[in-house]
This record gives structure tokens, sequence and C-alpha cells, in this order.
């Protein structure tokens, strides 16, 4: 029951900040693209949430802890805040240019279409999860749940596939809140979770025994054919 309570408490405070952040940007509440994507958000989180409760409680709890823990690297603490400031304050961008500053004039058929790229993000980032039981918020090596190599899935073919992932769920909130411009950030971003993976590599590299095989193997890191 713990488990489940921090779930709804968290998808609360979490969603209701990020409305927060949309609404005011946007400068009303007659804003349908903010709240289609809140809504979007809040079903498929609990949805998510309560099977992988279901299927996996350890990596639930991991998902749930906060963006800066103990046993993370200082690196990957300092990565972090220009990375959540720039999708916070993108978010923030987008609302404002949608519905503030209405430099975007977007179809509501390309909003729905962004809908249907933010649904295939999100299930793409839980078959993530569903194959890799460690996939933490944060860099660490999770000895106590004897953390191992996960080379199957989507594993087989990028090693770091959940920024690829957030790469298109970027893209589809862009669509769904209306916004053209705020497609800018995704090339900012996938720098960003470059360095982030460079961080990542090292500890993986040096504390998590087969890691290495495995990334002669898999030689792209965060897009298919290419890096």
């Amino acid at each position: 029951m713990g488990l489940v309570l921090n779930l709804f408490v968290q998808t609360i405070v979490w969603f209701g900040f990020m409305g927060v952040i949309i609404f005011v940007a946007a400068g009303t509440t007659d804003y349908t693209g903010g709240w289609l994507y809140l809504g979007v958000m809040v079903v498929l989180s609990v949805v998510f949430g309560l099977q992988m409760m279901r299927v996996d409680p350890g990596l639930l709890k991991e998902r749930l802890k906060p963006p800066v823990q103990k046993d993370q690297p200082l690196a990957d603490k300092l990565i972090l805040i220009p990375i959540l400031l720039l999708i916070f304050g993108g978010m923030a961008f987008m609302a404002a240019d949608a519905a503030r500053w209405r430099w975007s004039a977007m179809p509501s058929s390309v909003q729905w279409a962004g809908c249907g790229l933010l649904l295939a993000s999100l299930l793409f980032i839980y078959w993530i999860m569903r194959t890799n039981s460690f996939a933490a918020p944060v860099v660490k090596i999770q000895k106590d749940r004897g953390q191992a190599v996960i080379t199957t899935g989507p594993y087989a073919i990028v090693r770091h596939p959940m920024y690829f992932g957030t790469l298109f769920y970027i893209a589809g909130t862009s669509l769904v809140l209306g916004s053209w411009w705020g497609l800018a950030a995704i090339p900012i971003i996938a720098v960003l979770f470059g360095i982030r993976i460079g961080i990542e590599e090292k500890t993986l590299r040096t504390g998590l025994e087969g890691y290495d095989a495995y990334a002669r193997r898999v030689r792209q890191r965060l897009i298919p054919f290419i890096w």
C-alpha cells in the first residue's frame, strides 16, 4: 500500500507542477493542447505505474526515487540540472508559443498525431523498463538488486534506448502542446543526453561486469545506425 500511495502522490504532485508551468506560461486555462497533454500523461502514468507495480515493484520503487541520490556520481547530478531546466523550460516555451504568443499555427490533426507519437514513445519506454529491471532514473550500479548487463529487446540495437525514446517523447509533447518551435529543443537535449551517456558509460564500464563486451557488440549508443 505504501508503494501505491507513493505512486499516486507523486503523480498528483508531478503533473500538478507541470500543469502550473503549462498554464501560467500559456496565460490562460482555455488551452486545449495543455489539457490534452496532461490528460494523456496522467492516464498513461497511472496505468503503466499500476502495471509495473504488479510485474516489477522493485523497478517502480527505483523510478519513484528522487533525481539526486547518494550513490550517484557528482557529474550526473550536475548534468541533470541543465537537462531538467531544458525540459521544464522548454515545456513553458511550448505553451507560451502556442497559447500566449501564437507564433505556431498548428492544425488540430497534427496535435492528434502528436498524441499518437506521445503514446508510441511511452509504450517504447515501457518496453525498455519491462526489458531492463535496472532502468533507474539516475546513474548508479544497483549492487543491492544484483544488476546485470541487459542485451535483449531494444538493448540489442542501442546501448541507451531510454534516451532515444525520450527524444520522441519531447517531439510528441511539442506537437500535442501545439508548438512547432518546441521541436528545436530536440537537438539541444540530444547533445546533453550524449554528455550524460559518457558519464553513464564510465560508471558501467568500471562497475558492471560484462559491459565492455556488450559495448563491443552493440556499437551505437543513442541513435540506431548513426551513433
